[in-house]
């Protein structure tokens, strides 16, 4: 969200896109819960308060890395960006896959997955605790091993900008492209809170990982999926639906006696 006000052609690109499928679902007689829309817009809001100052902590922290790192590759080579794009893939695919199995990590990402309507707005429904649930340390690795802050950063912008009309049903299989990119129909599995769809198709703009390492499922064929959480979160309040998943996560380690019960449940599958 942060990006696309800094750039208006980004938002008004996104704002063309929103426009259309709000005249798909209307004319699909889908519907459109335009309060849930405006919900996932305050979330977003929220999230440009948080974001710079995760900006700064995460940038500081990647380029003391990068000045520990003993290799350095040169952000003016292309092989540099060509690698780097695969790393950040690889890179993304396991940070979203341990999102969804470490519950200190899907407080912070339960909030993507709370609109109950697969609509573009739910894009840019994001949590603002990223930097306390610790999945950056899966891209600052990619520092060490040489890669440029610099580098890192803008293929994981990019990444999250292409992963934005991926959430919308107005758009159906791409034939062959299934095979490589993360498309729509993938996505809308991967948002499916039904216990078949649970934990899968984590790819960005790849779903080749999926294939590789067992966790690609296919959208079913001839009916729509039951998107949300499995525990669902009724509510449009932007503060509710950001920390939703905190609260439920820290009593239930109140509620355990034990440092190792505690951490079990911060450390276990949500």
């Amino acid at each position: 969200m942060r990006l696309a006000l800094q750039h208006p052609w980004i938002l008004a690109v996104m704002l063309a896109l929103v426009a259309a499928e709000i005249l798909w679902r209307r004319r699909s007689a889908l519907g459109y819960d335009g309060r849930a829309a405006v919900a996932s817009l305050g979330v977003a809001i929220g999230q440009t308060v948080f974001r710079p100052l995760t900006g700064i902590l995460l940038g500081s922290i990647l380029f003391a890395l990068a000045d520990v790192s003993p290799l350095h590759f040169p952000a003016d080579d292309g092989r540099t960006w060509a690698a780097g794009f695969f790393a950040v893939e690889f890179a993304y695919y396991w940070f979203h896959r341990f999102s969804h199995t470490v519950r200190w990590m899907w407080a912070t990402h339960a909030v993507h997955h709370s609109a109950r309507e697969y609509v573009l707005p739910s894009a840019i429904r994001l949590g603002w605790t990223e930097f306390f649930s610790l999945g950056w340390v899966f891209f600052a690795a990619l520092v060490l091993i040489g890669f440029p802050p610099v580098v890192v950063l803008v293929l994981l912008g990019l990444n999250l900008i292409y992963q934005f009309p991926l959430h919308t049903e107005a758009v159906g299989r791409l034939g062959v492209l299934e095979w490589v990119l993360n498309t729509p129909s993938h996505h809308r599995a991967h948002h499916g809170s039904e216990p078949e769809f649970l934990d899968c198709n984590f790819g960005g703009v790849l779903i080749v990982w999926d294939r590789l390492f067992g966790t690609f499922r296919a959208e079913p064929e001839g009916r729509r999926l039951r998107y949300g959480l499995v525990h669902e979160l009724n509510s449009r309040n932007p503060v509710r639906i950001a920390l939703h998943e905190w609260d439920r996560m820290l009593g239930d380690m109140r509620r355990a006696h034990g440092l190792g019960a505690k951490l079990k449940v911060a450390l276990g599958r949500p």
